[in-house]
């Protein structure tokens, strides 16, 4: 017989996962959680939180060598990998240890371990070291998360070819590496290698970088990485990248035709696949489509009482996503009928330098929609503030429906555009329109004025350019 009996059990401990435990217990419901590495999943791990430790490094570094035109002058700047390594990592379990203690302070019971369906609602939860012990839930929520996928014929040995996880936690810095895939992980990491002095190559199959992001602005991101020194081969395929002794080669076919490419590793990061697999979802019959668990508008599967959150149902594959898809599962299972998660409105963030952050439709997307159209540009250069702080590159693009004037899609290129696209989200959310924006008066002097003048330009009204 199971030795603990929950209201609820959360499989997987990650941003979507603990966020829904936590929200349970505030509801009044028992709840247990299950987490076979450690609590905040990849995102707090192995993903959003030490990339950004390891990006601020980056910052840093390349605001030393502009240090100049600021009036101050050094001598031997140096920098240590592996302690800019160890602050990542530091950082990492600071904030697990956080989501430990968020565990106990709201009485949640953390279960480390693999835990894997049994049928009518009972988990079987094995830790190493430890005997096997089985739970009972009225509800098993699945929060699995995903992984990095390759490229098929393409073995992730994690030395030369390697994933997301391994490039945050090498032992030495590479000299050279080649990125396939330009998506927010690829040029992330571009970006932070490139700023130590590594030679980075990315290699990209779509005609542009940042496929997902409107064309206007990674046209502008593209010069931008090319000006840094990064090496970007874009319609590009990987015919093949085979690891050597001490190097690693890959083939790819550009427009111009084969390339042979050298590097001292290769980093996929083409995107990830669900974790569906060894857990017991084929045994209980949860229908499984392309390593995504198909749910409901309630994150219900097709199996009573099994419900499934997160990068385990498929993209938008972001960890605020995931947590906002948690506290909807939990408040739908209570009964309080939640509205449904608009994902027309979920910020997208790549937190490179310079930063592209969005929100909406793309002037591409839009258009295909057939919507009549009023743009708004306004770029960083005139700017006061931005002047101020020596970050003028970049711009804020707002698209608007002509006819009513609503925000469709909001697009930032440029410093702290990763922060300023939270005006823009509920802008959209609250169905403002372009002059609603420009007559909300912003701070002067401050970067989040463009967003101002640009609802201003797409009608004619900016002042400032």
């Amino acid at each position: 017989m199971p030795e603990k009996s929950f209201d609820v059990v959360v499989v997987g401990g990650g941003p979507g996962g603990y966020t829904a435990a936590i929200r349970a217990t505030q509801l009044g419901m028992s709840t247990g959680i299950i987490e076979r590495d450690k609590l905040g999943g990849v995102c707090l791990n192995w993903g959003c939180i030490p990339t950004k430790a390891l990006l601020k490094n980056a910052e840093l570094l390349q605001a030393f060598k502009k240090s100049d035109e600021w009036g101050i002058t050094y001598d031997n700047l140096k920098f240590d990998f592996s302690k800019i390594i160890k602050r990542s990592r530091s950082v990492s379990d600071k904030i697990s240890r956080g989501v430990e203690f968020l565990m106990k302070k709201n009485k949640i019971d953390y279960m480390p371990g693999y835990g894997t369906l049994l049928g009518n609602g009972v988990i079987e939860v094995k830790a190493e070291g430890k005997a096997a012990e089985k739970v009972k839930a009225k509800h098993i929520i699945i929060a699995t998360g995903a992984r990095a996928r390759s490229i098929p014929g393409v073995a992730i040995d994690r030395k030369r070819i390697i994933t997301s996880t391994e490039a945050m936690n090498l032992p030495e810095q590479p000299k050279s590496m080649v990125i396939v895939g330009a998506g927010a992980i690829g040029m992330e990491f571009a970006y932070f290698y490139n700023a130590i002095g590594t030679k980075v190559t990315v290699v990209e199959m779509m005609p542009g970088i940042l496929p997902v992001e409107d064309r206007e602005l990674t046209k502008l991101m593209h010069t931008s990485f090319r000006k840094q020194g990064i090496d970007i081969l874009t319609e590009t395929k990987v015919e093949s990248v085979k690891a050597g002794a001490n190097d690693v080669t890959v083939v790819v076919a550009t427009p111009e035709g084969k390339q042979e490419l050298k590097g001292d590793v290769a980093l996929m990061a083409i995107g990830v696949q669900g974790n569906v697999e060894g857990f017991g979802l084929d045994k209980v019959g949860v229908v499984v489509d392309r390593a995504n668990i198909k749910v409901d508008k309630d994150y219900r599967t097709n199996v009573p009482g099994v419900y499934a959150i997160g990068d385990v149902i498929g993209p938008p594959w972001l960890a605020h996503v995931a947590s906002a898809e948690g506290i909807h599962c939990i408040e739908a299972i209570a009964g309080k009928n939640p509205p449904a998660i608009d994902y027309s409105t979920i910020p997208g963030c790549t937190y490179c330098q310079p930063q592209i952050a969005s929100v909406g439709l793309t002037e591409e997307k839009a258009k295909e929609e057939g919507y009549e159209l009023k743009i708004g540009r306004f770029p960083f250069r005139p700017l006061g503030k931005a002047m101020a702080i020596g970050e003028t590159e970049g711009m804020v693009k707002l698209i608007f429906d002509a006819k009513y004037g609503e925000l469709l899609g909001a697009h930032i290129m440029g410093s702290e555009a990763t922060e300023m696209i939270a005006e823009l989200v509920v802008a959209k959310k609250l169905e403002t329109t372009g002059k609603d924006l420009f007559h909300t008066i912003h701070a002067h002097p401050t970067l989040s004025e463009a967003v101002m003048e640009a609802a201003a330009a797409a009608y004619g009204e900016a002042i400032n350019i």
